[in-house]
């Protein structure tokens, strides 16, 4: 069997390649896993050093909007796991344009070389952000698309690029929608490696707005067994819910990382709120627990004290990328 994963240098994409090599999935046991990724600067090799040595694995440097690499690579795959895409909200806000080409023509590229080489199940990994935001309840797949942000567009967009491959070509894909993950290897823009590093060098942290803002928190090893439940089982066309459990403001989670890192709340610096910031969001995940057998097993405090950690140990992995993108506050 061989397994495409796209984007797999990145946080979650190399999470997924360090528990496919490793052998935390039964069915990927004697996979090949062929890993696509641009290397931008989310991109790290570093990411799949614990695997590299693998010769189950190898790594392709290449551009999901590149057909001719992409079909390069597609020969002979049986699962594509699409993790590549610009991801980061801000960034999207400051400029939309690389988040159209990568999540939305990127993804076309992929699913029309997927058809061609008659992969047998492609997963295409996409975000709770594409509801929209709920004061109230939890959304179900048929929920409507409603994105606020280029971000969040973007991926809606690519979802109904999955879903039309699947309705048009007949390309066996499932669509999954993940709440904010968190965990190692987390790209120091996003908040808790941002926050957990900023704090542990003395420096302050930036809270949008009232703080307020509700987001449901997401292991990543339980995102990435939910997305390998899907590629097991998941039903052809089908969208999953795939949820953490654990919903906090904005302001509850600086308290926890101000907790474990020996700070006060002197070190928050209160900052102008995010243009469109989505107020909550909350996915229901009946139809994944109920199909597939999902349930989050990371105990949110256990996540987020072993995460804390990981980022007070490997200080050589994320200051060169902070130096880099110039983030730190």
């Amino acid at each position: 069997m061989r397994v495409l994963v796209t984007g797999g240098a990145g946080f979650i994409g190399s999470h997924y390649v360090r528990q496919a090599v490793g052998g935390a999935y039964p069915t990927l046991a004697d996979a090949e896993v062929v890993v696509l990724d641009k290397l931008t600067y989310a991109g790290n090799r570093a990411n799949l050093d614990p695997v590299a040595g693998s010769d189950r694995l190898r790594f392709v440097e290449g551009d999901i909007c590149d057909p001719e690499a992409v079909r390069a690579v597609m020969a002979g795959v049986d699962l594509v796991v699409h993790f590549a895409a610009e991801s980061h909200v801000d960034r999207s806000i400051m400029g939309a344009a690389d988040f159209v080409i990568t999540n939305v023509v990127g993804t076309q590229v992929l699913l029309q070389a997927a058809v061609d080489a008659g992969v047998a199940k492609f997963v295409h990994v996409s975000t709770d952000e594409v509801y929209g935001s709920i004061e109230q309840g939890s959304w179900p797949e048929t929920h409507p698309l409603e994105p606020n942000s280029p971000y969040s567009a973007s991926k809606a967009s690519s979802d109904l690029l999955a879903r039309a491959f699947y309705r048009t070509h007949g390309l066996p894909v499932c669509v999954t929608r993940c709440s904010n993950n968190y965990g190692p290897y987390q790209f120091p823009e996003k908040v808790i490696p941002l926050f957990t590093t900023n704090l542990v060098d003395g420096k302050k942290i930036p809270l949008y707005g009232d703080g307020l803002n509700v987001r449901d928190w997401l292991h990543v090893d339980d995102h990435c067994h939910g997305i390998q439940l899907v590629a097991d089982g998941g039903r052809p066309g089908e969208v999953y819910n795939i949820g953490g459990g654990t919903e906090l403001t904005n302001r509850e989670l600086t308290t926890l990382l101000l907790q474990a890192t020996g700070r006060d709340e002197s070190a928050i610096e209160p900052v102008e709120d995010r243009k469109a910031h989505d107020r909550r969001y909350s996915v229901d995940i009946t139809k994944i627990s109920t199909e597939l057998g999902y349930a989050p097993r990371v105990p949110f405090a256990d996540g987020l004290a072993e995460t804390v950690k990981w980022y007070q140990d490997n200080r050589d992995w994320w200051e060169p990328l902070k130096q880099r993108a110039a983030l730190g506050g």
